[in-house]
Formats: structure tokens, C-alpha cells, sequence
């Protein structure tokens, strides 16, 4: 059950965010144009994500930018092992804010280890637990020059993981490493 108020979304049961408010997203959205992301399908976007799910042996392996009413994966690596049915239902490339955890990143800012999404209250209860099998997530923020998070680096696997600190040093490195690239090509 859940209840919408000044734009947030929260689990009845136990009164968790669900989507947590983002007062950067205007901001967010700007420099998304500028930037030229955020609205295809990007073949760098989807190489450095292969690469992620390469470095990580992870099965999904995303650059995700969260915006007014979705998300959209504009990198996306699905590995073999991922099943037909959710590799269909990532086709489209977007889906809702309510569904996992890139939005609290984003907002938070920092990056966000769950070895197993079952142990976190907050977390257990989103909709990619049963939607989709999400065991355990890995993501860190794309933090650009500007100073605007715009969006996510992640991976995530129907197993749980023991990441760690070696998992979430990865993560953030990766992230350091496609926001270079993100302003290299902006520089061109």
C-alpha cells in the first residue's frame, strides 16, 4: 500500500520513502540537454556498461539518469544470463522513479552498496525485488564538472552479492571514469 503526498511516495507499513524529493532535478534536467543525455540510446553509454558488467561479472549493468517521471537507461549491458522476459521489459529503456535505486543515489549523492536488498527494510519493499528478481544493487552518482548528479552508474544482479569495499571502490571509480568521458565528448 502506498500513499502519494507533496510529490513522495511512501510504504504505509512502515512509513519508508519510497521516492526520496530531489530539489536538484530542474537543475538536473538543464544540464541533461546540455549534455545531449538522457533521451536515446547512446552506443558509448552501452559499451561503458558492458565494460561495468565486465569489471563487476554482474547480469544488468547501467548508466541510468533520473528525470521528472522516469528513468532512463542510457547505457544498458543485459548479460546471457539475463531471462527473455526482463531483458523485453528493459527494451524501452525507461521505467518509473518508484522503481529502484538510482533516484536515492542521485539524491543522496553518495554511492550506495546493498549486498542483499533483503536485509534493508527501506529497500526490500521496491517494486524491482518482485518485478524483476533484484537481489543486490551496486551504483555510485555521476557527478559532472557542474557540480549536478545526473544520474547513475550501477549494477545489479537476482543474487545476492557480497560487494563490499572492493564493490563500492569499483563503482565509484567507474562512475570518476564516465564523467571524463562524459566531458571529453562535451569538449569536442
Amino acid at each position: 500500500m502506498t500513499e502519494r503526498s507533496t510529490g513522495m511516495i511512501y510504504d504505509l507499513s512502515g512509513r519508508h520513502l519510497l521516492t526520496p524529493a530531489d530539489p536538484e532535478l530542474p537543475v538536473r534536467m538543464r544540464r541533461l540537454r546540455e549534455l545531449g543525455l538522457g533521451g536515446d540510446a547512446d552506443p558509448l553509454l552501452d559499451e561503458f556498461a558492458r565494460r561495468v558488467g565486465d569489471i563487476t561479472d554482474a547480469p544488468l549493468a547501467m548508466v541510468n539518469f533520473i528525470q521528472e517521471d522516469r528513468q532512463y537507461l542510457g547505457g544498458l549491458h543485459a548479460g546471457d544470463s539475463v531471462p527473455a522476459a526482463l531483458r523485453a521489459g528493459l527494451a524501452g529503456r525507461t521505467f518509473s522513479r518508484e522503481h529502484g535505486y538510482c533516484p536515492y543515489v542521485v539524491v543522496r549523492r553518495k554511492a550506495l552498496v546493498l549486498d542483499d536488498v533483503c536485509d534493508y527494510p527501506r529497500f526490500a519493499g521496491n517494486p524491482v525485488v518482485d518485478e524483476i528478481g533484484t537481489r543486490s544493487y551496486l551504483g555510485a552518482p555521476l557527478i559532472d564538472r557542474t557540480g549536478v548528479a545526473l544520474g547513475t552508474v550501477c549494477v545489479v544482479d537476482v543474487e545476492p552479492r557480497p560487494w563490499g569495499r572492493p564493490g563500492l571502490e569499483t563503482i565509484k571509480a567507474l562512475a570518476s571514469e564516465l564523467v571524463t568521458l562524459i566531458h571529453d565528448r562535451e569538449g569536442n
